[in-house]
């Protein structure tokens, strides 16, 4: 919602700064469509052949997910904690038979069903179920070390494929000067063939194209950009959670005390989300 706000400043400056200063809006509302159809078709393109389809499908998505914010408040966050802590306690105090219908059905697991939101985020629970069956399997002689080097491996690459949608906006964003350049360019052209018209056809025209070159500039630095960098923002906090998650899974492997696996999982969280120390620890006690 916040960069909606930031969305509406800027073509309340842009534009009203404009119109202030005597500006006539004509002009650009005229040319608009098919300039920004040149622009705006030559980037789609641009993305689809530079991009994978899923990339491409991730980036569209990102835009509502800027609109969204993170998926993780500090409720979520402790709550998320709580269900790895239980699932931890039932695989200590019920072995690894009892595991088998909550990591190979998360869906349907009570203890999953505490924290109903973190079903929906897929990479979490993978990383969740992946590693408790590598702790199943493994039938306990698994180094706390070792596993942390899987998970680190596993969040690493997740939290890489996860910013390829900002990186393809990022990469939209840099694309769109150059192809207003063009739109801008194709309106010259399109003027000098008109080169016989009275002067203030052609300076009509001249006006035109160069709305080419203020769109391109103006959706790349003004909103595409700005989103590009919000979306990595959001990634990497989303990305806190495996972070925490794997502090409470390799801790309770070392058999470290509760109030250090509390800790060691409260500094994965930034301070606005980050559940205070007294909470983290009745939560992780039940």
């Amino acid at each position: 919602m916040f960069s909606i706000i930031g969305v509406v400043v800027l073509f309340v400056c842009v534009f009203g700064g404009y119109v202030a200063e005597g500006g006539s809006m004509e002009p650009i509302i005229e040319a608009a469509p098919g300039e920004i159809f040149v622009i705006a078709g030559a980037g789609i393109a641009g993305m689809l052949t530079g991009n994978s389809f899923d990339i491409f499908k991730g980036a569209m998505g990102g835009f509502g997910r800027v609109i969204k914010g993170p998926k993780y408040k500090k409720d979520d966050y402790t709550a998320i904690l709580a269900v790895v802590s239980k699932l931890m306690k039932t695989l200590k105090a019920e072995g690894a038979v009892a595991m088998e219908s909550h990591v190979e059905n998360p869906e349907a697991s009570p203890i999953f069903g505490e924290c109903p939101k973190m079903l929906h985020d897929h990479g979490l629970v993978g990383l969740i179920c992946d590693t408790i069956r590598l702790m199943v399997v493994s039938s306990g002689t698994l180094s706390p070390y070792a596993v942390e080097d899987v998970m680190d491996a596993s969040i690493k690459l997740h939290h890489h494929n996860e910013l390829k949608p900002a990186e393809a906006i990022a990469g939209l964003a840099g694309a769109l000067p150059a192809l207003g350049i063009v739109a801008c360019v194709l309106g010259v052209v399109k003027t000098m063939a008109a080169i016989d018209q009275p002067p203030p056809v052609l300076g009509a025209m001249v006006g035109a194209a160069l709305v080419g070159t203020f769109l391109g500039v103006f959706m790349a630095y003004g909103i595409f950009e700005p989103f590009a960098q919000r979306l990595k923002q959001i990634v990497d906090e989303d990305g806190e959670v495996l972070k925490a998650v794997k502090q409470i899974i390799i801790g309770n492997m070392h058999g470290h005390p509760v109030p250090l696996v509390i800790e060691a999982a409260r500094v994965c969280i930034s301070h606005h989300n980050q559940p205070s120390f007294a909470e983290l620890f009745d939560s992780l006690r039940k």
